[in-house]
């Protein structure tokens, strides 16, 4: 039945998809007690295998695309611009902007970050060769009339990076959640201080994932921004903004001091 679904598994990866090039975080997240469910370019072409394109797109969407071709999009809404459907998409229900209850249906891989039954972590593994995608469910709002293991961290692996999504992250992760979360090369992180984790919260969070990348998402302008940059002055990561849409990463590029990548978000274009 294993060697079925790894089969069925190959096939249903592109064509153009290559082998995954190991990293080094998949290791960390085969934790004690953490258990995984194993489930069945449009842009200019990258210059190697190793190199890996993150789009920000809106809000908290981004794509991420790999040399061989896969493209995934995060905290999928429904309107990424004018190009082709991605191979995959994950979701969150931090608030309507984060998902889509009528997702395109020709997505191959549509992973929602609940579960259809409420309190249980939904726990994706999708391997598609390049690229492997999972998850790690959080809360919603605890405390305030949430739901347990309502979201998810998404930790994409490709190139032999390992890049996480925080998501409408609403809490501090547990031990066991930072543990399986593993050593994240690149983070996407909600930097509005008060829809999801305040500023220090989120400061305290990054400092200790002590990401080479930090890519701040989910913020409305200089109000939200400036402040979350001003947490982070005592953690020692460096401020670099660009005027660009995107950034591609490597594991030979990645800076030696941990940097803040601020960038701006545009809608995907066939023409790009």
């Amino acid at each position: 039945m294993l060697r079925l679904t790894l089969a069925l598994l190959a096939l249903a990866a592109p064509a153009a998809a290559q082998e995954r090039i190991p990293s080094h975080c998949i290791a960390l997240a085969q934790a004690p007690g953490v258990e995984y469910l194993h489930r069945a370019s449009f842009g200019t072409p990258l210059p190697d295998a190793n190199t890996v394109r993150l789009n920000y797109i809106d809000h908290s969407m981004w794509m991420l695309e790999t040399a061989g071709g896969l493209r995934a999009v995060t905290d999928y809404n429904g309107f990424i611009g004018s190009v082709p459907p991605p191979d995959v998409v994950t979701m969150n229900r931090g608030h309507i902007t984060h998902w889509t209850p009528d997702p395109d249906a020709s997505i191959p891989h549509i992973l929602p970050g609940w579960s259809d039954r409420a309190g249980e972590p939904v726990d994706h593994y999708v391997d598609l060769g390049e690229m492997l995608v999972r998850s790690v469910s959080t809360d919603i709002r605890p405390g305030r009339g949430g739901e347990q293991n309502g979201n998810s961290i998404f930790v994409f692996e490709a190139g032999g990076l390992c890049i996480g999504h925080l998501g409408h992250l609403h809490h501090e992760p547990t031990r066991e959640q930072y543990i399986a979360l593993g050593r994240l090369d690149v983070v996407m992180a909600p930097v509005d201080g008060g829809l999801t984790l305040p500023h220090e919260t989120l400061a305290r969070v990054l400092g200790r994932l002590r990401s080479s990348v930090v890519l701040p998402m989910h913020w409305f302008g200089e109000g939200t921004l400036t402040p979350f940059l001003d947490a982070m002055e005592g953690y020692d990561f460096e401020v670099d903004r660009r005027d660009a849409s995107f950034i591609e990463v490597s594991l030979t590029t990645l800076p030696r001091r941990p940097t803040i990548v601020v960038l701006r978000p545009s809608f995907l274009s066939g023409s790009e």
